[in-house]
């Protein structure tokens, strides 16, 4: 969310030259057009009073000329991945939050001059050497794997990006020169990228012992670089921060229908029988937050893996909750999961 959405608001009875002027200040590309109680009656971008001048308006003319009198708004808890959903889907650079009519801030697409951004960091596993998924991975290491026309990894990037998130980490092992060529610094995506190299394998809890000093000292992400869900990482970060846990799992719900009627019995009597009983279970989606306390407490060059870890902090009775993933998950394990990815790009927003 914009903090400087003060600095946007105009009067109706303004004129363009004014406008013109906000616009110019800000940098945003539009101003807001509000009554003597601030609420939204109209919206103005460069290109309205563009397309109004060719027309003959004059600049001294009144902005509700030029103003879009129905613009697109959404709510003021829209999170920053619906709102930039809903920009892209209007062709969009910047929407209006309002409450009961009036305006409480704005979201910007690509986040110029702010927007919800958040300092946790987001570290990702990559550094795997994709054995299910060979030949493909003889010579490319899986997150560079293309699931449409990007890399995986890529588009788990991406998926945190348009959420708000900035700092990043990603930990390397197979092929590590490809991924580092590919993503650089992050500059390209406007983010930072720090590389950390597991010399030897670590496993998932592992690797957090190699971070840098200078990690954000918040909530970490910690995720498998070869998940493609469309998950709400702002709600998940939401849930950890209010659960003040210590750490947080995803999990997803998995069902497994036995092939096989399942009887019951009690010595040698039959006391109930189920004709292919389907058995829920939820299982790890490789997705969690740690604390920075849970972070700290892996030594360097340790090897342990995220399960491990976890049980660990569950025995020293430490808050360790789940947040089930109800949005399109899939782990691309194996080359079924590949094709499947490749079919499921397509309806999916990513």
């Amino acid at each position: 969310m914009s903090y400087r959405w003060h600095n946007i608001l105009l009067k109706s009875n303004q004129s363009i030259l004014e406008a013109l002027k906000v616009i110019d200040n800000a940098a945003l590309r539009i101003a807001l057009v509000i009554d003597d109680t601030e609420h939204l009656v109209g919206v103005v971008t460069d290109g309205d009073i563009r397309r109004h001048l060719i027309k003959g308006v004059g600049l001294d003319a009144p902005v509700e000329h030029v103003m879009n009198k129905t613009p697109v708004t959404a709510p003021k808890n829209v999170t920053r991945k619906d709102a930039v959903k809903l920009m892209e889907s209007k062709g969009l650079l910047a929407i209006p939050l309002v409450e009961k009519g009036k305006v409480v801030g704005l979201e910007t697409l690509n986040k110029t001059g702010s927007g919800r951004t958040y300092e946790n960091p987001v570290f990702i596993m990559a550094g795997g050497f994709g054995t299910r998924l060979r030949p493909l991975t003889d010579n490319c290491p899986k997150p560079l794997l293309k699931v449409g026309d990007k890399p995986i990894l890529e588009i788990v990037l991406n998926s945190f990006i348009r959420s708000g998130f900035k700092n990043f980490y990603i930990s390397t092992h197979y092929l590590t020169e490809m991924i580092k060529d590919y993503f650089g610094d992050g500059s390209k995506w406007k983010v930072n990228i720090t590389y950390v190299h597991e010399k030897e394998p670590l496993g998932t809890g592992g690797a957090l012992g190699l971070l840098p000093n200078d990690v954000p000292d918040l909530p970490l992400f910690l995720i498998n670089g070869d998940v493609l869900t469309n998950v709400d990482f702002e709600k998940v970060l939401e849930f950890h921060n209010k659960q003040k846990a210590h750490a947080t799992m995803c999990v997803r719900d998995y069902e497994y229908q036995v092939p096989f009627g399942v009887i019951q019995g009690q010595d040698n009597k039959v006391i109930n029988m189920q004709e292919k009983p389907v058995e829920h279970y939820f299982i790890n989606a490789g997705i969690y937050i740690v604390s920075p306390e849970l972070r700290r407490s892996v030594s360097k060059n340790r090897y342990i893996d995220m399960p491990s870890l976890l049980e660990s902090s569950i025995e020293q009775e430490k808050d360790v909750v789940m947040y089930p993933v109800r949005e399109y998950w899939l782990d691309i394990g194996r080359i079924e999961d590949y094709k499947r990815a490749q079919l499921d790009i397509i309806n999916l927003d990513l």
